[in-house]
């Protein structure tokens, strides 16, 4: 654990955290360093009693998720509630600044910090006006590179080529950006990466250890040493869109192609990381947000067949291309 500052409350002790350039106050500890005196906003995390969630939910609709197995529902009051069944339950409040966690305690504090910092964060941020990407990214030269894509495209398994080779991680599946000057910074997620064992066993020999993200699946919540990630806001070079894997042959070349501006809007309309708030003035925002960043940011597509193997080969295109 880093240190981190903490305060006590009535409540009991609130910890405080910096990730994605946020300030996180905590009454659940974390694997995090403490917050910067530059992060442009502040969420609450606390526990919640089974009542609290009990009481919120009378008369709600839960809703399940097609490209996921949790169920939301938006509740009367303009708040959220996302709940993976047997693991954890979030509510998040309609102004974004505070995050109501219940834990069944059968999960890993590991697999608590994944779903508490990915998923539920994510409700915070976009009610409080940020437009986070579904992406992992890199530091390559002092410059963050990020690849976007739904869930099982291979966002993590193409960083963790990256780490073999000496570079940084400075996010994992959650990307926030911010306006810098003339371009963007990506801000840094917690020390871990997400992985399945054998790409671990290929390209992280040296990190030990890792638990399971949950009992439906063999990927590990891997953790990162100090040298492997990037701990300060960085600015973004690029952003590569991963083809899905159906669309690729074992035998097929590694493609690295800039996509127009109309497709690379479309691309990253379909990378925001929360698509389950659908509100106008969200849909409006992101509208501008991502215009914002095409201006000024490159797209490319990135195809490339799903071998293990072949991984050192793609990020040798990325590198000799962006």
């Amino acid at each position: 654990m880093h240190a981190v500052d903490a305060e006590s409350e009535g409540q009991g002790t609130l910890y405080r955290y910096g990730v994605y350039g946020i300030s996180l106050r905590s009454q659940v500890p974390f694997s995090l360093p403490g917050p910067e005196d530059s992060s442009f906003a502040e969420i609450e995390l606390r526990i919640g009693s089974s009542s609290l969630f009990s009481k919120a939910l009378q008369g709600a609709t839960l809703r399940p998720d097609p490209a996921a197995w949790h169920q939301h529902a938006q509740l009367p009051d303009g708040s959220s509630y996302v709940r993976w069944e047997g693991l954890f339950e979030f509510l998040v409040s309609a102004d974004g600044r505070q995050i109501t966690c219940g834990w069944s305690g059968s999960a890993s504090k590991e697999s608590f910090q994944v779903y508490a910092l990915g998923q539920a964060l994510c409700f915070a941020l976009v009610k409080r006006g940020f437009e986070p990407l579904h992406a992992t990214s890199v530091v390559i030269n002092g410059s963050a590179v990020a690849f976007l894509g739904s869930s099982g495209f291979g966002k993590s398994s193409l960083a963790a080529s990256f780490l073999e080779a000496g570079y940084q991680l400075l996010t994992d599946d959650l990307l926030l950006l911010r306006k810098n000057g003339a371009g963007f910074c990506g801000y840094p997620g917690p020390c871990r990466i997400k992985l399945f064992p054998s790409v671990a066993r290929a390209f992280l020999k040296a990190n030990l250890g890792g638990v399971p993200m949950n009992n439906g699946t063999t990927k590990l919540v891997i953790p990162l040493f100090e040298n492997q990630v990037c701990r300060a806001a960085t600015p973004l070079k690029a952003i590569c869109v991963l083809t899905s894997a159906r669309k690729v042959a074992g035998k097929r070349p590694v493609g690295l192609a800039p996509l127009p501006a109309k497709e690379a809007f479309v691309e990253l309309l379909r990378g925001t990381f929360n698509r389950r708030l659908t509100d106008p003035e969200r849909l409006q925002r992101q509208f501008a947000a991502v215009t914002q960043l095409i201006a000024k940011v490159p797209v490319f597509m990135l195809s490339y067949p799903r071998v293990l193997r072949r991984l050192p080969e793609v990020r040798e295109v990325v590198l000799s291309k962006i």
